[in-house]
């Protein structure tokens, strides 16, 4: 299996807005990569920015550590990830296709970028793991593999993870794509929450946030001032995201208002200029009725 290890020492910065061109090359690039292995992209477009910043809301930055994605694409998950404050360094993106693996080197020259199998994290990450990772953020289309794929990723992500760390998982289904109660597998143990439906992604979807199951009542719970921060932080992160998208639906109709009275103003110079021209074969059918009539 060959690897692209792309790590280059350079302080991480915001990408700017993705320009109109490079989202529907996007979109094109992901159409193809869907047309020649559909089992492997599992959606014919990018994550949306709404399902995008949802996810990365769920990533918490305070634990130290690496972040993996796995399945990345063209990277609208990993540019939330960045604007939630995570820096590019702490990021390795692991992802199949070829094509995107140069192109997420080229948009986060801070990332490290490894083409490889995200369902055998053990040979894809050798030598790369010398710490517990923070969270795995996973834009795989879980529902495409068999159970026993699937909970072995999971258990695997598992073994990775530092304590309090989090395998976030987003799917269109309406159930966990991960199953409690495999019937081909050993089931692994874990706590999930979803989240509400995201209906603003085209199509909707929503996140699972998985963790190792608490064993028993030895487990060792949070204080409750640091659970209460924890809410708070997360209840900060939504307000904004609701602002932003608050925001994103204003200027979107703001411009749909600019582009309806555009039209309207082309329409109307084009009745204007067009007006001497329909008068005069107006005058000259009532003249040619007119002359019938006599």
């Amino acid at each position: 299996m060959r690897h692209n290890h792309h790590d280059q020492e350079r302080a991480s910065r915001a990408r700017p807005k993705t320009s109109l061109h490079e989202r529907f090359s996007d979109e094109a690039r992901f159409i193809k990569a869907w047309l020649e292995n559909p089992g492997s992209t599992g959606a014919v477009s990018p994550s949306g920015k709404y399902l995008a910043r949802t996810m990365a809301r769920y990533v918490d930055t305070s634990i130290p550590g690496k972040i993996i994605e796995l399945g990345p694409g063209t990277g609208p998950v990993t540019q939330a990830l960045i604007q939630h404050g995570v820096p590019a360094d702490r990021l390795i993106l692991v992802e199949y296709d070829p094509a995107f693996c140069r192109l997420l080197e080229r948009r986060f020259p801070g990332a490290t970028v490894i083409q490889g199998d995200a369902y055998d994290l053990d040979t894809t990450l050798a030598g790369l793991i010398n710490e517990p990772i923070a969270a795995v953020v996973s834009s795989l289309p879980l529902l495409n593999r068999p159970e026993k794929d699937r909970c072995t990723l999971v258990s695997d992500a598992f073994a990775l993870l530092s304590p309090g760390g989090r395998f976030i998982q987003f799917t269109y289904g309406m159930v966990s794509p991960v199953p409690r109660r495999p019937k081909s597998c050993r089931p692994v143990a874990f706590d999930a929450e979803a989240s509400q439906p995201i209906l603003l992604n085209i199509p909707p979807a929503r996140v699972w946030v998985y963790r190792p199951a608490s064993v028993g009542a030895k487990a060792k719970r949070p204080h409750p001032a640091v659970a209460m921060i924890s809410k708070l932080r997360e209840g900060t992160g939504r307000v904004k995201d609701e602002i932003l998208d608050t925001r994103d639906r204003i200027e979107t109709e703001i411009r749909l208002a600019k582009d309806r009275v555009r039209l309207d103003l082309q329409r109307r110079k084009v009745q204007m200029r067009d007006e001497p021209a329909l008068a005069l074969l107006r005058r000259l059918g009532d003249g040619k009725r007119k002359s019938r009539k006599s």
